[in-house]
């Protein structure tokens, strides 16, 4: 069994359904000069779509 990422885990959130969300990259500066439909659409969270691979890998799951 491998040891889970921390450092990425701490970026996911799993929803209730199941579902791992991510928050939108490109938000931390330089957002004053982004039109209001972009810095509306970066304050979204993402779905995220993992394969089995990846998700083991970094979240510590088991094979």
């Amino acid at each position: 069994m491998m040891k889970t990422n921390k450092s990425y885990t701490k970026r996911l959130r799993v929803t209730r359904t199941g579902k791992i969300v991510v928050r939108k990259s490109g938000q931390n500066h330089f957002n004053a000069k982004e039109r209001g439909r972009t810095k509306g659409t970066k304050r979204r969270a993402v779905s995220l779509v993992l394969g089995k691979r990846i998700t083991r890998r970094f979240l510590g799951g088991k094979g």
